[in-house]
């Protein structure tokens, strides 16, 4: 039996890779598989998906897609590119507003909100746009796992650590997760100062949006909000986070349609939603609580260990590191989604913080996919985007500024956590 779910495991790993648009489909026909085969009881299948973890995900992206079409983020947009001076001023101020939008958004709906707005100025000053649009993109990623709603990854760490909002801040009395990857951010500056110090042409800003709907923007706010206060509340149900974002969602559909008279909106919203990530990560909880109950997980964490050598630090850094180059080329999705059952069994063998084990696959997992123009879905999104413009964007291209603003990130980020919870 064990043999077999290390077989189907090892094979579900290759197609996904081999075939990366069917992910959703390979993991739940893994799924299946394990069901009918026994290694995982099909009365466990309801208890090993994360409800939670699902929830979240639908309800935000629901008050996502309102908060686009409201056109909040280019008022924003244009607000930054008046207090720009200059060329490389826009670009730094476009990276640092993708980034902040991440932190509550999506990061592939970050780029496709955010790189319109650069592609436009870069039109305008007749510029190429390819390097303001990978710096929206890399930003993005990077502080996709500053908060509880930031990311996928963010929301998986969340219900593997028991963490609230408020806890990427501020958890078991040290600064969260949130410092570490801000850090980061901030490093990336004198970077972009750099690598763009030619850039200099002055800007200018015409445009005058006008935001259709404040409604989108006060479920945004609000359910961070809701979220926040959640995380006071003790013994609460696992499922309180996924109810908040859920019904933040569903009275946005209904004001919508209450205020367009009718339903073209809420089949819009709907559409947008990823089902593909959704159904992706309910077969992949089936498949890591398969290979758990046969004893997996405990044996690779044993094996990490024993390589290790009992060294606390050299497990973080290779943590850390071999997360970098593992997402580079492959979804993070999955990923952690394999790797954080393995650290909480490696934390109990090595009595060690599962925090810090958590914290570093996080930073080296989220930040890795920027190494390269497939690491990562907001990265293939604003590659495609520079495509459609005419812009042919290569490995070598993307890597000179993915690589710089990697390393510089996850190297603050990796000290910070080490230092903060070794």
């Amino acid at each position: 039996m064990k043999t077999l779910a290390i077989i189907l495991f090892v094979l579900m790993y290759v197609l996904m890779i081999a075939l990366p648009k069917r992910r959703a489909i390979v993991a739940l026909t893994t799924a299946v598989i394990f069901v009918i085969t026994g290694i995982l009881p099909l009365k466990q299948v309801f208890g090993a998906i994360d409800w939670n973890v699902l929830m979240m995900i639908f309800g935000t992206m629901v008050i996502v897609d309102y908060f686009i079409e409201s056109k909040m983020p280019n008022l924003i947009a244009e607000k930054l590119l008046d207090a720009a001076p200059n060329v490389l001023w826009v670009t730094i101020f476009m990276s640092l507003f993708s980034g902040i939008i991440s932190a509550f958004i999506d990061n592939v709906a970050t780029v496709l909100m955010v790189a319109p707005v650069g592609l436009a100025i870069c039109k305008k000053l007749k510029i190429s746009p390819v390097q303001m649009i990978i710096c929206i993109a890399v930003s993005s990623n990077l502080q996709g796992a500053a908060t509880l709603v930031g990311d996928t990854t963010s929301i998986m760490l969340a219900a593997a650590a028991k963490m609230d909002f408020n806890d990427f801040f501020w958890m078991d009395g040290h600064p969260g997760i949130f410092f570490a990857v801000e850090l980061g951010a901030l490093a990336t500056v004198p970077i972009m100062m750099w690598m763009f110090r030619k850039d200099k042409e002055p800007v200018s800003n015409e445009e005058h949006t006008t935001v259709t709907d404040y409604v989108p923007t006060i479920m945004m706010l609000g359910h961070v909000v809701l979220l926040v206060f959640a995380s006071f509340i003790p013994n609460k149900p696992d499922i309180t986070n996924g109810v908040i974002c859920m019904v933040c969602g569903i009275i946005n559909i209904v004001w919508e349609i209450f205020l367009s008279k009718g339903t073209d909106s809420m089949w819009h919203s709907l559409k947008a939603i990823d089902y593909d990530t959704m159904l992706l990560l309910a077969g992949l909880f089936c498949v890591i609580a398969g290979i758990t109950n046969v004893g997996i997980i405990d044996e690779f964490a044993n094996l990490i260990a024993t390589s290790g050598k009992g060294n606390v630090f050299l497990l973080y850094t290779i943590i850390v590191f071999g997360s970098v180059a593992i997402s580079a080329f492959i979804d993070n999705i999955p990923y952690v989604a394999t790797m954080l059952p393995v650290l909480a069994s490696l934390s109990s063998v090595m009595s060690v913080s599962p925090l810090l084990l958590y914290f570093g696959l996080l930073i080296g997992a989220t930040l890795g996919g920027n190494l390269t123009p497939i690491g990562a879905s907001a990265n293939i999104a604003g590659v495609g985007m520079l495509r459609k413009e005419g812009y042919e964007v290569s490995f070598g291209d993307f890597m000179k500024i993915g690589i710089p603003f990697t390393l510089t990130a996850v190297c603050v980020g990796y000290l910070f956590i080490w230092i903060v919870y070794a």
